[in-house]
């Protein structure tokens, strides 16, 4: 070891590991990339609803939310992709799913009649269902695409498990298949349908509301028997 010591040190220093790259500010988790494009997403729609697809821009989203640009651009390509994304993630999260219809189902027909007319009732009131209807009723002339898609995911469901129901229980023996569809249109435009033009056009209470949907279904089981 020489007077000032740095033999030593030197031996020192060379006996350590040698040290990886630095650490940088990393990549997000995949969780925290998944929350973030929730956030977008919701945050499009919002903007959408409130400005109309004209009157939203790329960079009015990315500055509410505080993404780069490139980053919207890469997953979705443009404005509309990305309006498709934010229309077609609120319409999954907000369909009902067939599981829960048939999870109301009992023994009483008029009463899971009630039952199913109430969980499509209420989704369709729920502010998500009326938002919904706003940003389709203003866009879907102008992009068909997107009417399709909301028939296929919201409509087409509802009447998929509306005719399985009535095959099975609403006729001793069940009828020609175009009856049976032309019956399960008939209740969801009478019920479903007549109710969410009562919300949006009338303030109707709790009480008097479930009222008219009671006395459409049990008008509707009138007419749908003398059918049989």
């Amino acid at each position: 070891m020489t007077s000032h010591g740095k033999p030593e040190r030197a031996a020192t220093v060379a006996s350590r590991p040698p040290r990886g790259p630095r650490p940088g500010p990393g990549r997000p988790s995949r969780e925290q990339s998944e929350r973030r494009n929730r956030e977008l997403l919701d945050r499009s729609l919002d903007l959408f609803l409130d400005r109309g697809f004209e009157g939203t821009t790329i960079e009015a989203i990315v500055d509410s939310v505080g993404m780069a640009r490139r980053t919207v651009y890469s997953r979705y390509g443009d404005k509309l992709g990305l309006f498709k994304a934010a229309l077609e993630r609120a319409v999954d999260d907000w369909v009902v799913p067939e599981e829960r219809l048939r999870a109301a189902e009992c023994e009483d027909f008029e009463q899971t009649l009630l039952a199913v007319a109430r969980l499509m009732v209420d989704n369709v009131r729920s502010p998500s269902g009326i938002r919904l209807a706003r940003i389709a009723n203003a866009e879907v002339f102008r992009m068909p695409e997107i009417g399709a898609y909301l028939w296929e995911r919201t409509a087409r469901v509802a009447l998929a498990y509306l005719t399985d129901l009535f095959r099975r229980r609403l006729w001793p023996e069940p009828p020609p298949q175009p009856v049976i569809d032309d019956t399960a249109m008939a209740f969801l435009i009478l019920i479903v349908e007549g109710s969410f033009q009562m919300t949006a056009w009338e303030k109707t209470s709790s009480e008097e509301f479930d009222r008219q949907v009671e006395y459409r279904v049990r008008l509707f089981l009138k007419g749908a028997g003398a059918m049989a």
